[in-house]
């Protein structure tokens, strides 16, 4: 099992998340692109750019947070934090 917690934060107070539990036999990588998009759609937002920084630190932490530079649109929160949480 494969479980993504995403978690939306404005001025240090979590404002919502969610927990994405994906059963699927498809790569690590299939399946954290997967659970980002549903995430996105669970909080109707645009999908998020994986800029350099971001792609090192979930290399390192598997956590990211996605800010105002990873989105097109504006965004009315300061963050977007994505972590694994387990993984087969």
């Amino acid at each position: 099992m494969f479980r993504l917690w995403a978690k939306i934060f404005k001025d240090n107070h979590m404002l919502k998340d969610t927990v994405i539990i994906d059963h699927s036999i498809d790569t690590r990588t299939h399946k954290i692109f997967h659970a980002l998009d549903e995430v996105c759609y669970q909080f109707d937002l645009g999908k998020p750019i994986w800029l350099d920084a971001t792609i090192s630190e979930f290399k390192r932490h598997d956590k990211a947070r996605f800010y105002q530079d990873n989105f097109i649109e504006g965004i009315d929160f300061d963050y977007l934090e994505i972590q694994v949480i387990e993984e087969d």
